[in-house]
């Protein structure tokens, strides 16, 4: 499936906004993919909306999950 070209510089600007606004973010998961994810790895998610209600899941990463990290991850070094 191919994305088109606006799409992508849309992404691409709208990520350069992400991570100026939430750096933290970025060094978190720079640090998390650092330590070598494996399969098998439980990874969790929470949001809790302005009224405090909090939903919570959560992946246990499979090969192909850790191989679209890794893609992902490479990714950074194009850009």
């Amino acid at each position: 499936m191919a994305m088109n070209p606006m799409q992508l510089l849309q992404l691409s600007e709208r990520l350069k906004i992400f991570r100026e606004q939430h750096p933290r973010v970025l060094e978190f998961l720079h640090a998390v993919a650092r330590d070598n994810i494996q399969p098998g790895v439980i990874m969790e998610l929470k949001v809790t909306d302005n009224e405090g209600r909090t939903k919570v899941t959560n992946i246990r990463l499979t090969p192909e999950d850790v191989e679209t990290i890794g893609i992902i991850k490479n990714l950074k070094g194009e850009s």
